[in-house]
């Protein structure tokens, strides 16, 4: 960072040093693990020697300590793909229920910058389309931080709100729909290539909300409309048309690789005779019940809490945990597939599990890699050899 030219570009410096930056948040962990591990072991030895027992209540202080530090670097070891370090584009759409899903789409467009602003992540908010009598039909932000779309993945999807409409004079229960995708910014890495002249349309108009001595003066707003797919961005955030013009193109690549993601993951279920998991405007992930009930469910984790009113107000942490953990001995080039031969079947096997690996309940894998993390952490000790599958 010190040689010369080197914040010339100021942009690819910061991208550098976002990403050194991110290369140190996870070597770091593993550094103080190992000499935290290396400790721990000595002290065992130490143990078995003494039978004073003085070292026993250091040796839980750092056996206790290693947990949770061990937990916080397995999420980041989950987020292996080279996308999730990245930022994301989250767009929140609403669904079937009229009003009631314009009014739950804006809640959900809080609850996810209420929990940016939890975790320290700069949000941005590039377009918004209010709806006629409260909410909005749609909206799109940015979210900046370590692994944004690691995290935020998992919400892609239908959101179910139930309630008691605030709408209805007759106090009826109503249920409301809105959808979620969540993209990343691919940056200048881009792995796909587009024909702007030919392949998109473009448009400029107006750009709507509450003004200034400029936004809303000239047709600085632009949206993009990717011909062949349909897929239709937009952005507004900024009184230059060229700023704005180059954050929907970003925001149109990052669409578009995602739908060829999606369609690969397809691809590779249907060989296994599975069906392909939907993602935007797919099937509900997530429950929010306010009445009769009040409890948050998600369907893919199984994750619930019987405090709603936390979780819109950004605390998403366990159900995002809960999410990723969920998917822990999955072959990540295929979802929806069966385990691999991973550190799960190994810790499982060792552990005593003699069922199908392809089987494995989250139930019976948790409590397996809380109690076997010093075998996580000291792979050779467990049997390497390949069980067949049930």
């Amino acid at each position: 960072m010190g040689a010369v030219g080197f914040w010339d570009n100021q942009e690819k410096a910061q991208e550098l040093v976002d990403e050194l930056r991110r290369l140190t948040l996870t070597l770091k962990p593993i550094g103080e693990l190992e000499a935290e591990s290396d400790d721990l072991t000595a002290l065992m030895e130490l143990a078995a020697e003494d039978d004073s027992g003085e070292v026993v209540p250091e040796l839980q202080t750092i056996a206790e300590s290693l947990g949770p530090k061990l937990d916080a670097l397995e999420l980041q070891l989950i987020m292996s793909s080279p996308e999730d370090a990245s930022a994301a584009y989250v767009t929140v759409q609403a669904g079937e229920g009229g009003t009631d899903s314009s009014d739950w789409a804006e809640m959900l467009l809080r609850m996810y910058i209420r929990w940016c602003e939890q975790r320290s992540y700069k949000c941005e908010l590039l377009e918004r389309s209010d709806a006629e009598e409260a909410g909005i039909r749609n909206a799109s932000i940015i979210v900046r931080g370590d692994y944004a779309y690691g995290y935020l993945k998992g919400e892609t999807g239908n959101h179910r709100l139930i309630r008691i409409s605030p709408f209805d004079a007759a106090g009826r229960r109503h249920t409301s729909f809105a959808a979620v995708d969540v993209t990343p910014d691919l940056g200048e890495n881009v792995p796909i290539e587009i024909n702007w002249e030919g392949d998109v349309r473009e448009d400029t108009y107006r750009a709507s909300g509450a003004g200034g001595q400029h936004v809303n003066k000239t047709d600085s707003a632009i949206r993009l409309t990717h011909l062949e797919t349909s897929v239709v961005v937009q952005c507004q955030s900024q009184r230059s048309q060229h700023k704005n013009r180059a954050t929907a193109r970003k925001m149109l690549v990052a669409k578009l690789y995602q739908i060829e993601k999606d369609k690969r993951d397809a691809e590779l279920a249907a060989k296994r005779g599975q069906k392909s998991k939907i993602g935007f405007g797919g099937e509900t992930v997530r429950h929010y019940v306010l009445h009769p009930e009040q409890y948050v469910k998600d369907n893919r984790s199984g994750y619930k809490t019987s405090n709603p009113s936390v979780v819109l107000d950004g605390g998403l942490d366990p159900f995002i945990e809960a999410n990723l953990r969920s998917s822990i001995g999955k072959d990540p080039k295929d979802p929806g597939g069966p385990t691999n031969f991973g550190i799960t079947q190994r810790v499982a096997r060792a552990a005593g599990y003699r069922g199908p690996m392809k089987d494995i309940p989250f139930r019976w894998v948790k409590p397996i890699y809380k109690e076997r993390y010093w075998d996580r952490l000291k792979l050779d000790r467990l049997p390497n050899q390949h069980h067949q599958q049930g």
